[in-house]
């Protein structure tokens, strides 16, 4: 599956390159993370902040592995077979129900740092994902996968899980490694997939709306 290039315009948490004109020169001044801090970030500046929930996905050929972060708790979720739109569409129902603000994807790499193939594929799908969810001010990220799959098969190892178990399941369990390391580096090295469009970047940078549960006082 090709890069769709015209629909996203990726860049890193740390910095962002040629930003459209029609941006403010104010916004085009300040990084990403910090117009649109990830919630790693945010928790590691503020350990009472509240809210912002977070969702885990491996994306495989043919099975997605889902986890989801609430507070400090990590759990696996869910593994759906979908591919395509139908498999967005219920990535975006399932962050809706979950009360999701943000995705966080694997993204594949060799043993060397490397991107392969399945790279671009998945940032193909990270894209198309990216543009429907900035439509409801959810963010979408890149995080570096490498090895969880053999960090959650020790997983369900040492938990004591049967052979038959752990089939089932490693693709929720990849998607809690990705979720470990995301908040244990605390943000650091995850990419943003930003829409191209304008108004789209405008919907992240305002973000959903705020869930008066926890911030009454708004």
């Amino acid at each position: 599956m090709a890069l769709q290039s015209n629909l996203l315009y990726m860049a890193n948490v740390n910095s962002i390159s040629n930003p459209p004109r029609t941006q403010s020169r104010a916004s085009v001044s300040v990084p990403w993370e910090e117009q649109v801090p990830p919630n790693a970030v945010r928790r590691r500046r503020s350990p009472s902040w509240r809210g912002g929930f977070s969702l885990g996905v491996d994306l495989g050929f043919s099975r997605t592995g889902l986890a989801l972060s609430k507070g400090f708790s990590i759990r696996p979720l869910t593994v759906l077979e979908l591919r395509g739109q139908k498999l967005e569409l219920r990535l975006l129902d399932i962050a809706e129900n979950q009360e999701v603000d943000e995705f966080i994807v694997g993204l594949p790499k060799s043993s060397d740092g490397k991107e392969t193939d399945q790279s671009n594929k998945v940032r193909s799908v990270a894209g198309r994902l990216a543009v429907r969810a900035a439509e409801r001010g959810w963010r979408v990220y890149l995080q570096d996968e490498h090895g969880t799959s053999t960090e959650a098969v020790d997983h369900m190892i040492s938990q004591g899980l049967s052979k038959s178990a752990r089939q089932g399941n490693i693709d929720a369990y990849a998607a809690v490694k990705v979720l470990e390391r995301y908040f244990s580096d605390a943000g650091h090295g995850t990419e943003l997939v930003v829409p191209k469009q304008v108004e789209l970047q405008n919907k992240l940078r305002k973000g959903p709306p705020k869930d008066l549960d926890f911030f009454p006082e708004e």
